[in-house]
């Protein structure tokens, strides 16, 4: 993609987050959704000001940094699919952030790969509102109990919650889901849960994030709205 195309549309994105959000919230962080785009793709965003990248995929990732390396580019890799806890290792030292933690077991791996390297990895909570179990994410109800566990592990560094929206026009019901994924979020911050920081609220993608902006996102991961569609190559598959 040029350019040129890619700063109209990024344009055009940062204008309707900050109508959304209206003023009771701020406009929310732009995770450039890049799965399935080739490094040189990737790599004008970094001039239009986009420094946080949301990749699906571990071999992907590491496909991929050799490319973004090239010109001296610094992106923050945020790890947004489900996670394999035997892939972990691979990209410990590599994202940024891990936004799709949802159970006991990939927490217990990512801790112990981050005291391995001598870090501490930042991740946010999926929750499922909707319960839709092929997404991943746990039910909003399990997230209090799930956070005395993290809270607990010196690799790990709860910042927020994450979620993932059903594919849906139906905006009352994706609106209704929003507020309740923003209200838990308010009530864990006011909780002040030691070891927990509930910092970030992750939500909304290319179809829905005007709704995410205004329900008080603070990141919206959006993927062909800006970088337009591309399929998964066949090998990837």
């Amino acid at each position: 993609m040029q350019t040129q195309q890619l700063r109209i549309r990024l344009e055009e994105i940062r204008a309707n987050l900050a109508a959304a959000s209206g003023g009771r919230y701020a406009p929310p962080e732009i995770i450039a959704v890049t799965k399935t785009h080739p490094a040189q793709d990737i790599l004008p965003l970094a001039e239009l000001g986009v420094e946080s990248i949301g990749e699906n995929r571990v071999q992907e990732i590491l496909e991929k940094l050799p490319g973004l390396a090239e010109n001296g580019e610094k992106f923050r890799i945020h790890l947004i699919g489900r996670l394999q806890t035997n892939k972990v290792k691979y990209i410990i030292d590599k994202v940024c952030m891990i936004q799709s933690v949802d159970r006991l077991s990939l927490a217990e791996e990512i801790d112990r790969q981050a005291r391995k390297h001598g870090v501490r990895m930042p991740v946010l909570v999926q929750v499922s509102p909707a319960g839709e179990e092929q997404k991943g994410g746990m039910p909003p109800e399990d997230v209090r109990p799930f956070l005395e566990k993290l809270r607990q592990m010196p690799g790990v560094e709860v910042q927020g919650l994450m979620a993932v929206m059903p594919n849906t026009r139906d905006e009352a019901y994706l609106s209704g889901l929003f507020a309740d994924m923003r209200r838990l979020f308010e009530q864990l911050r006011e909780e002040n849960i030691p070891g927990v920081r509930m910092e970030q609220l992750s939500m909304g993608m290319s179809g829905d994030y005007l709704l995410a902006a205004r329900h008080g996102a603070t990141m919206v991961r959006i993927g062909s709205a800006l970088m337009g569609a591309r399929s998964y190559p066949q090998h990837i598959e």
